[in-house]
């Protein structure tokens, strides 16, 4: 996915994050829902991805597929999705499945207290992915277009008893609809968004020079209370930078070194 598709993904991505405190793993079970009537209905994906139609009109097709038979929280997802811009009819489809997986992502972190808990569903989805590679049986049967959804879904948490609800959920998606991938394949693209997701608890600190226990303490303590969470912090010494510090948590860059406001003005100067 690029280009515009891309950049809606970004915003709904934004705007999902901020239904996500407290969010169910039924809301994710809704989307992956909401995905397979998308995936069964070319024509309706057409519909709600049409330039030339109003959000008006996408947002009542909405309502008419799915209120009352999902959640508000969903109803509202969704409406946001259809409002985007999209490059071609799939890609909102892909973009629905990655906001699903990343809700089933986020109760995992909240009932795991953080980065344990998606370090556990990373351990879950690692291992159906290292029994399944392991098997060219298993790997045959889960992709057997004869075999049943549910005969699969069985067959595949059968192999991860152990599993978190969240790292289940999305097991099951993978092997019922795995949307022209191998089942593994899509464990693999869900393992990459558990996995971006963790870097919300890391923070990379660049400075100039070593810091002190106790500075590195101030700075921990800062960077929780700025983010409100318990941060990983990792500090690298670049001398490179001349002054100032650099600080990355995730996506977020927040930078005053003297190199990068020397080239902001060498810009403004130029410009």
């Amino acid at each position: 996915m690029a280009g515009v598709s891309s950049q809606s993904l970004a915003t709904v991505r934004r705007e999902l994050e901020t239904r996500l405190p407290g969010a169910p793993l039924s809301l994710a079970e809704e989307l992956f829902g909401v995905l397979s009537i998308l995936d069964s209905n070319a024509g309706l994906r057409r519909a709600l991805t049409d330039p030339s139609r109003t959000g008006g009109d996408k947002a009542m097709l909405v309502d008419q597929l799915v209120a009352g038979r999902v959640s508000a929280d969903a109803v509202a997802v969704v409406k946001e999705l259809v409002a985007e811009r999209w490059a071609n009819a799939r890609d909102i489809g892909d973009a629905l499945e990655t906001l699903a997986a990343t809700v089933a992502i986020s109760v995992a972190e909240s009932q795991g207290s953080g980065p344990q808990g998606l370090e556990k569903l990373e351990s879950d989805l690692f291992s159906f992915i290292a029994v399944v590679d392991s098997n060219h049986d298993l790997q045959r049967a889960l992709s057997d277009r004869q075999a049943g959804p549910e005969a699969k879904a069985a067959l595949a948490l059968r192999l991860v008893p152990e599993a978190g609800d969240a790292a289940k959920l999305l097991i099951r998606q993978a092997v019922t609809a795995p949307r022209g991938l191998k089942p593994a394949a899509l464990i693999k693209r869900f393992v990459e968004l558990v996995a971006a997701r963790q870097q919300r608890w890391i923070a990379t600190v660049s400075v100039t020079r070593p810091l002190t226990a106790e500075q590195q303490s101030r700075l921990a303590a800062g960077l929780n209370r700025l983010y409100g969470r318990e941060l990983q912090v990792n500090i690298n010494v670049d001398p490179s930078l001349i002054g100032g510090v650099r600080v990355s948590v995730g996506d977020e860059m927040v930078d005053s070194t003297v190199v990068t406001r020397l080239s902001e003005l060498r810009r403004r100067l130029a410009g």
